[in-house]
């Protein structure tokens, strides 16, 4: 059993035959928050810790209300850009842009099949 003093926080080793015998009594510990290592022949094998409760609030919905996106934010970016990202603006076939030099709308929002 190790003690870290600052939190108090308890990591116990466990060989597998101990936990299945006390099981009941590991679980409340793990309930308590603290972490059980499970071990085979005292190699450890794996971890019981209390998971993260659920939410008590729900998320607000609409956090975004009056977010305005600006048309700047569908131009297509300057060459300097591209270029540090090893593209020089028509690496791709076709440039990677639709008609008129825009990027088509599937793509410019993340979604379709290409």
């Amino acid at each position: 059993m190790y003690i870290y003093n600052a939190r108090l926080l308890y990591m116990n080793k466990v060989n597998i035959a101990e936990a299945r015998a006390n099981l009941s009594r590991y679980l409340a510990r793990v309930e308590a928050g603290e972490t059980i290592t499970l071990c085979r022949r005292n190699v450890p094998v794996a971890e019981i810790r209390p998971i993260r409760s659920t939410p008590t609030e729900l998320r607000p919905i609409g956090i975004d209300r009056g977010m305005v996106i600006p048309d700047s934010f569908f131009e297509p970016l300057p060459e300097e850009v591209l270029s540090a990202f090893g593209s020089g603006g028509g690496s791709e076939p076709g440039g990677g842009q639709g008609r008129g030099g825009q990027a088509p709308a599937n793509r410019r929002f993340g979604i379709g099949g290409e």
